[in-house]
């Protein structure tokens, strides 16, 4: 059956074919192949709408059904192929169903544009897309659990400014990255309301004279609502930035926890020990363990936020309506969501079963330094000392302890009274970790009592999450 080549895919305004390195320059087909099953759903959505409305008949309809199934069938048997002369996917689908139907398979672009119908393609697709997203930040919150409720008893030196600052529960800091991932759910989910908009029917910028009925294929197609205005539909990308800047936080909170594993896993912090189903060696050095997966995961970070900053270009110098340009989203789209799942998936097996916690190093290590100062001052402050002038008197204490190579705990008791008379002997049962640890019983803070609340409810919340309740 004869089928119209690439010269003659346009109207009869043209006479000449695309020069060919044009034509390669043109194409979006090696890329936007991805979005067929998408390409496939809106379309048959499309025909289904057409043959209600009296457009064609229901018969014609199902044909044109039957055929886009076909397609499908061909495609999953790996016998769907188009080359450059498809120039993208709607036009190779369209080809497809002219080889099968025949001059039926014409009508089906009745009433759409190749602008609405990208549109529809790839709102669908990333819809898709934010669900195992959001999927993936629930089982990398749950490794994170798993992790904490191990160690909620356990402590881990707290630092700001990388500076040892006050002693924390380890599972009160794995906690804080569950949090980060809580809001770049409750981000995504946002932004996944906004990609649930359908632009179909709109076409190629002011709506189309055939009558259709735009709410019947969005209804179908499991779209909340339809876009007001069909400029705004074909031209619209701000669901594509908000995705990528949604993607680009989750990706800064795993690179920031990547840095903290990575140090964490060196010689001089000895926190964790790497596993060697997520480390690799050295090519030359025998004895090293690269910390191979938080180190990508923290250089891929950059690709989403490339990503975000490209698209943020592409749009801001666009006029109404549906420009060229729009067809360098794609690329971004396909790259920034597999970079998300690919990271959330290796960040998930690194706590998983890549890194054990070393206690023991923990412990030591909360110790050996003056993170307990804050609570001498504590002490000294409920013993109605004002705390400017015990935080004075404690950073005094601190320098001559460094000076005597002592810790607060090593000073005798005469030591202490001679600082203040409100010292006695408790204050060495105060500034042991532990009791500094389990005294931040404020909501939200360290204390063991806290720290098993917040672990209960982020259990229960994934619970939610998973359907496990």
């Amino acid at each position: 059956m004869a089928v119209e080549s690439s010269s003659s895919t346009w109207s009869q305004r043209f006479e000449q074919g695309l020069h060919p390195a044009v034509e390669r320059f043109n194409a979006s087909i090696g890329f936007d192949i991805a979005l067929l099953q998408e390409d496939l759903d809106g379309s048959i959505a499309h025909a289904r709408m057409l043959g209600r409305c009296g457009v064609m008949t229901e018969a014609e309809a199902e044909q044109l059904i039957a055929g886009l199934e076909q397609v499908r069938a061909e495609a999953a048997a790996g016998q769907f192929n188009p080359g450059l002369e498809a120039e993208d996917v709607h036009f190779a689908v369209e080809r497809r169903l002219i080889e099968l139907l025949g001059p039926l398979g014409k009508k089906l672009h009745t009433g759409r544009s190749r602008n609405d119908q990208v549109g529809t393609d790839i709102r669908l697709w990333l819809r898709r897309q934010i669900d195992a997203i959001d999927a993936a930040l629930v089982r990398f919150q749950r490794a994170l659990l798993d992790q904490a409720e191990c160690h909620a008893d356990t402590l881990i030196p707290g630092y700001t400014h990388l500076q040892r600052a006050q002693p924390l529960c380890l599972a009160h800091h794995l906690l804080a990255y569950i949090e980060m991932a809580d809001r770049d759910r409750q981000r995504l989910a946002d932004v996944r309301r906004r990609v649930n908009i359908c632009p179909l029917g709109a076409a190629a910028l002011a709506g189309t004279p055939v009558p259709i009925d735009r709410r019947a294929t969005a209804e179908e197609l499991g779209f909340e609502a339809i876009y007001a205005n069909s400029l705004d539909a074909v031209s619209d990308r701000d669901f594509a930035v908000e995705f990528m800047a949604a993607g680009s936080l989750v990706l800064a909170h795993l690179s920031r926890l990547s840095e903290e594993v990575i140090l964490w896993a060196s010689e001089e912090f000895g926190f964790v020990a790497l596993s060697d189903r997520c480390a690799t060696g050295s090519s030359l050095m025998p004895q090293k363990k690269n910390p191979d997966v938080p180190e990508l995961v923290r250089g891929k970070s950059g690709r989403v936020f490339g990503h975000l900053m490209g698209l943020l270009t592409l749009i801001k110098g666009l006029p109404l309506a549906y420009n060229k340009d729009f067809q360098e989203d794609k690329e971004a789209l396909f790259d920034g969501v597999k970079t998300v799942l690919d990271c959330l998936e290796a960040m998930a097996i690194l706590f998983e079963e890549g890194l054990e916690f070393r206690p023991q190093r923990l412990e030591a290590a909360v110790g050996c330094d003056f993170s307990n100062a804050t609570d001498v001052a504590d002490y000294l402050v409920a013993r109605g000392v004002p705390f400017r002038e015990a935080y004075q008197l404690v950073g005094g204490l601190v320098k001559t302890c460094l000076a005597e190579g002592l810790l607060l705990r090593q000073l005798p008791l005469e030591r202490w009274q001679q600082l203040h008379p409100a010292f006695g002997a408790d204050i060495f049962a105060a500034i042991e970790p532990r009791q500094v640890v389990a005294a931040r019983r404020s909501e939200g803070g360290t204390g063991f009592e806290q720290v098993r609340a917040q672990l209960q409810r982020q259990r229960a919340h994934l619970g939610r999450a998973t359907g496990q309740c």
